[in-house]
């Protein structure tokens, strides 16, 4: 493979890998301030928790699909 595919494949992991740390981190530290009792139980950890999974789950997703439109991409001038 080529230097532009190390290169975008590099960007796309430093990327990914920030959004990861956001999702991670956020969340948690700003739950207390966002956070709405129900019941007398503090919501907005819980949210967090929910969300950060979420997050995670996307950020695979769109790994995945990157990955496989840039392997197509860089692919497809060796198949003809």
């Amino acid at each position: 493979m080529s230097d532009g595919y190390w290169r975008r494949t590099r960007r796309l992991t430093v990327g990914l890998l920030l959004a990861w740390a956001v999702v991670g981190f956020a969340p948690v530290f700003f739950a207390r301030e966002l956070s709405i009792e129900v019941f007398g139980w503090p919501l907005g950890f819980w949210l967090a928790s929910q969300g950060a999974l979420l997050g995670f789950c996307a950020i695979v997703i769109v790994y995945a699909r990157a990955m496989d439109r840039l392997e197509a991409e860089l692919s497809e001038p060796l198949r003809s």
